[in-house]
């Protein structure tokens, strides 16, 4: 019987290896599982948070083109490109006032300030025109519109407009009905456009 004994802590020794090698491949797939749970989890908080800036930005949008449809001065044209943050009193973390770079850090938004050509449009009440910009960290969807990781999306404020003949163009005898915020593209080519309006 003694030349059993090591053949059982032999034994003893490679079934507890064996367990370890389960356990730790065990916890290896529940790992890997939980990241990406917790992946999934944070696109759809900075999906969610997006949105929500997104659908305040368009409540304060409708109430600032109340307030002017109201006012007996100022018209709804005035208002083409204004700042939508500046809307509202609330300090955001993710918003970084005026574009310093070409875009914001990611996960930020900022307004890119785009200078008009005559001397009389740069100076209005208003202050000044331009985009505002989100940088996504990861591919996610803002406004129904795919985002993808460091490429930014924009939108401008625009006017509505009662379109009665359904041409989506807005003729003379159409009147104004409110601000919006619209997507802009930011293609190569909106971006040269825009670095020659300065």
């Amino acid at each position: 019987m003694p030349p059993a004994w090591p053949t059982d802590a032999n034994g003893l020794g490679q079934t507890r290896k064996f367990r370890l090698a389960v356990v730790l491949v065990v916890l290896g797939v529940l790992w890997w599982f939980l990241l990406g749970v917790l992946e999934r989890e944070t696109r759809n908080a900075e999906e969610r948070a997006a949105n929500m800036v997104i659908g305040q930005l368009r409540s304060a949008l409708v109430i600032k083109g109340a307030e002017v449809m109201l006012s007996r001065y100022g018209s709804l044209a005035e208002h083409r490109g204004i700042n939508p943050f500046e809307l509202i009193e609330h300090q955001w973390g993710n918003y970084q006032g005026r574009c310093e770079n070409s875009r914001p850090e990611p996960g930020g938004w900022c307004f890119q300030a785009i200078e008009q050509q005559s001397e009389q449009q740069k100076e209005t009440v208003n202050g000044p025109k331009g985009w505002l910009i989100y940088n996504p960290r990861q591919p996610i969807t803002v406004d129904r519109r795919q985002a993808y990781e460091a490429q930014p999306l924009a939108w401008e404020v625009t006017t509505e407009f009662a379109d009665r003949n359904g041409n989506g163009m807005r003729e003379q005898e159409e009147r104004l009905t409110g601000l919006r915020l619209s997507p802009v593209s930011l293609t190569e080519e909106a971006a040269q456009t825009q670095d020659a309006q300065r």
